[in-house]
């Protein structure tokens, strides 16, 4: 069996406590809930059976259901009777795709523990759970035994090493991982392409496009997903029309093909060209909550207020369910607009009709809305009544609308905890020194002076950056 790292007590030593053999508590759900699964008279190492529990496993649709039917698998030792990888990664899988990732992590201890090896199929499963719980030093313990296992080149296994490090920033190990690679496939290159976009690295993406091309590469609609998310980023329309014919020539996958428009819309959003972006979204045979959202926000974010109300109207009608990434696209709609009621009629409706719980971008739309208004006794009650922490871009529509209608008080108390979250940060005093000075208030303009100096602040200087001219 394969030795375990020395630096893997934090995680995966910690994980026997989770494994109780006799798993009493959940054998007691398992009781009371036989009726949630199909009866399991035996456990042997037939394919019929075997069969039966990657289905049951794969309908798997909530973790109660699933803590079942993994405690019935453990205490009829049915991993026992069938110790292939295949079982354990349909396990790992399932906690995977529930979201609940230390489970994911500790089962695939379980299986280390019981003499069985991952495969090439195992790891991309186990590094995904990693992401997702932000257990990236597990995850550098996992490439280590993928490379005694001889996996690391594996095209799957390479994929999930090299998305593994870029969302830990850890962008030199990801590149040096992929230059050791000399039979690198599509795979490899839409990893690292894909890694560098999501990680806001878009130039160094599409160089990597280019690079990838020169090669001899054909890039598939993974690639051109990633490759127009990176160019929306920069802004460069000229790089976004080369780009679309690129997407034009790819046949994607079923899978892939809506992804490619969305990003598309996305792509002319960003570039401020929502006439390019209309025109993709009309020739769209169908359109998913990603589709409608897109075009929502990228209106929104240009100030086009009633046509992004519109586009919101025209979502319900056709029956698509909205999520919260709409909703911070409306609320932004209304923030331009200046529309409060409006504003809190879809605040509203997000909680009340759609069961949508209000996250701190809704609640920020909000306090900005009802700042700009000059509603500030309301938006501080907005701030203070947050389920969450407010954070410095909160505190920062506050303090603005502070400035914008001269309250002196209620600026002072912003920038105490604007100061508590980020000390070094200069913008408070500077908009507090600015509201006291409009007031005519230079002591109070003096001392605030006198307190960055001390605290060796300095006002950040503006720059302006050169771009194309039309």
């Amino acid at each position: 069996m394969l030795r375990l790292l020395k630096h893997d007590v934090p995680i995966f030593l910690a994980a026997s406590r989770y494994f109780d053999p006799n798993f009493s508590t959940l054998a007691l759900f398992a009781h009371h809930h036989q009726r949630q699964l199909t009866t399991l008279s035996s456990f042997h190492s037939g394919n019929d059976f075997s069969t039966d529990v990657a289905t049951q496993l794969s309908n798997c649709n909530h973790i109660l259901e699933l803590d079942i039917l993994y405690a019935r698998i453990v205490r009829t030792h049915f991993l026992e009777f069938n110790p292939a990888p295949f079982h354990w990664n349909n396990i790992i899988r399932s906690y995977t795709r529930l979201e609940f990732p230390v489970k994911a992590i500790h089962i695939h201890v379980a299986m280390l523990r019981a003499g069985t090896l991952p495969d090439c199929y195992t790891l991309p499963i186990v590094l995904k759970a990693v992401c997702q719980s932000y257990a990236f030093e597990v995850g550098q313990q996992i490439h280590s035994m993928g490379i005694k296992l001889g996996l690391q080149s594996n095209e799957f296994c390479e994929s999930g090493f090299l998305n593994l490090y870029c969302k830990a920033g850890e962008f030199d190990s990801a590149h040096k991982l992929f230059d050791e690679n000399p039979n690198r496939k599509l795979g490899s290159w839409n990893a690292i392409i894909g890694g560098l976009s999501q990680a806001g690295l878009a130039k160094e993406a599409i160089d990597k496009f280019v690079e990838m091309m020169r090669n001899g590469f054909v890039p598939d609609g993974v690639t051109m997903v990633s490759v127009t998310s990176a160019c929306g980023s920069l802004g460069d329309l000229v790089m976004a029309l080369q780009f679309h014919k690129c997407v034009l020539q790819v046949k994607p996958a079923d899978r892939t093909e809506i992804l490619l428009y969305n990003s598309l819309i996305d792509m002319y959003g960003k570039c401020g060209r929502m006439d390019l972006a209309f025109r993709v979204f009309e020739t769209m045979e169908e359109r998913n909550v990603s589709s409608w959202t897109s075009m929502i926000v990228g209106y929104a974010v240009h100030g086009h207020v009633e046509e992004a109300l519109e586009c919101f109207q025209s979502m319900r009608e056709a029956r698509v369910k909205p999520n919260h990434v709409t909703f911070v696209g409306v609320l932004s709609a209304c923030v331009h607009g200046g529309t409060v009621e409006e504003g809190r009629y879809y605040f509203d409706m997000m909680r009340n009709v759609y069961g949508i719980t209000p996250r701190l971008q809704h609640y920020g739309c909000m306090v900005d809305l009802l700042g700009r208004a000059g509603l500030l006794n309301e938006s501080r009650k907005m701030v203070e009544e947050m389920p969450m922490k407010p954070n410095t871009v909160v505190w920062g529509c506050l303090l603005g609308a502070c400035e914008k209608y001269g309250n002196v008080d209620m600026a002072e108390w912003v920038a105490k905890h604007l100061q508590e979250l980020e000390p070094w940060n200069d913008g408070a005093f500077v908009v507090l020194s600015n509201i006291y000075a409009n007031k005519g208030m230079w002591k109070q303009v003096e001392h605030v002076r006198s307190v960055m100096k001390q605290s060796r602040l300095a006002k950040i200087p503006a720059y302006s950056l050169a771009t194309k001219s039309d």
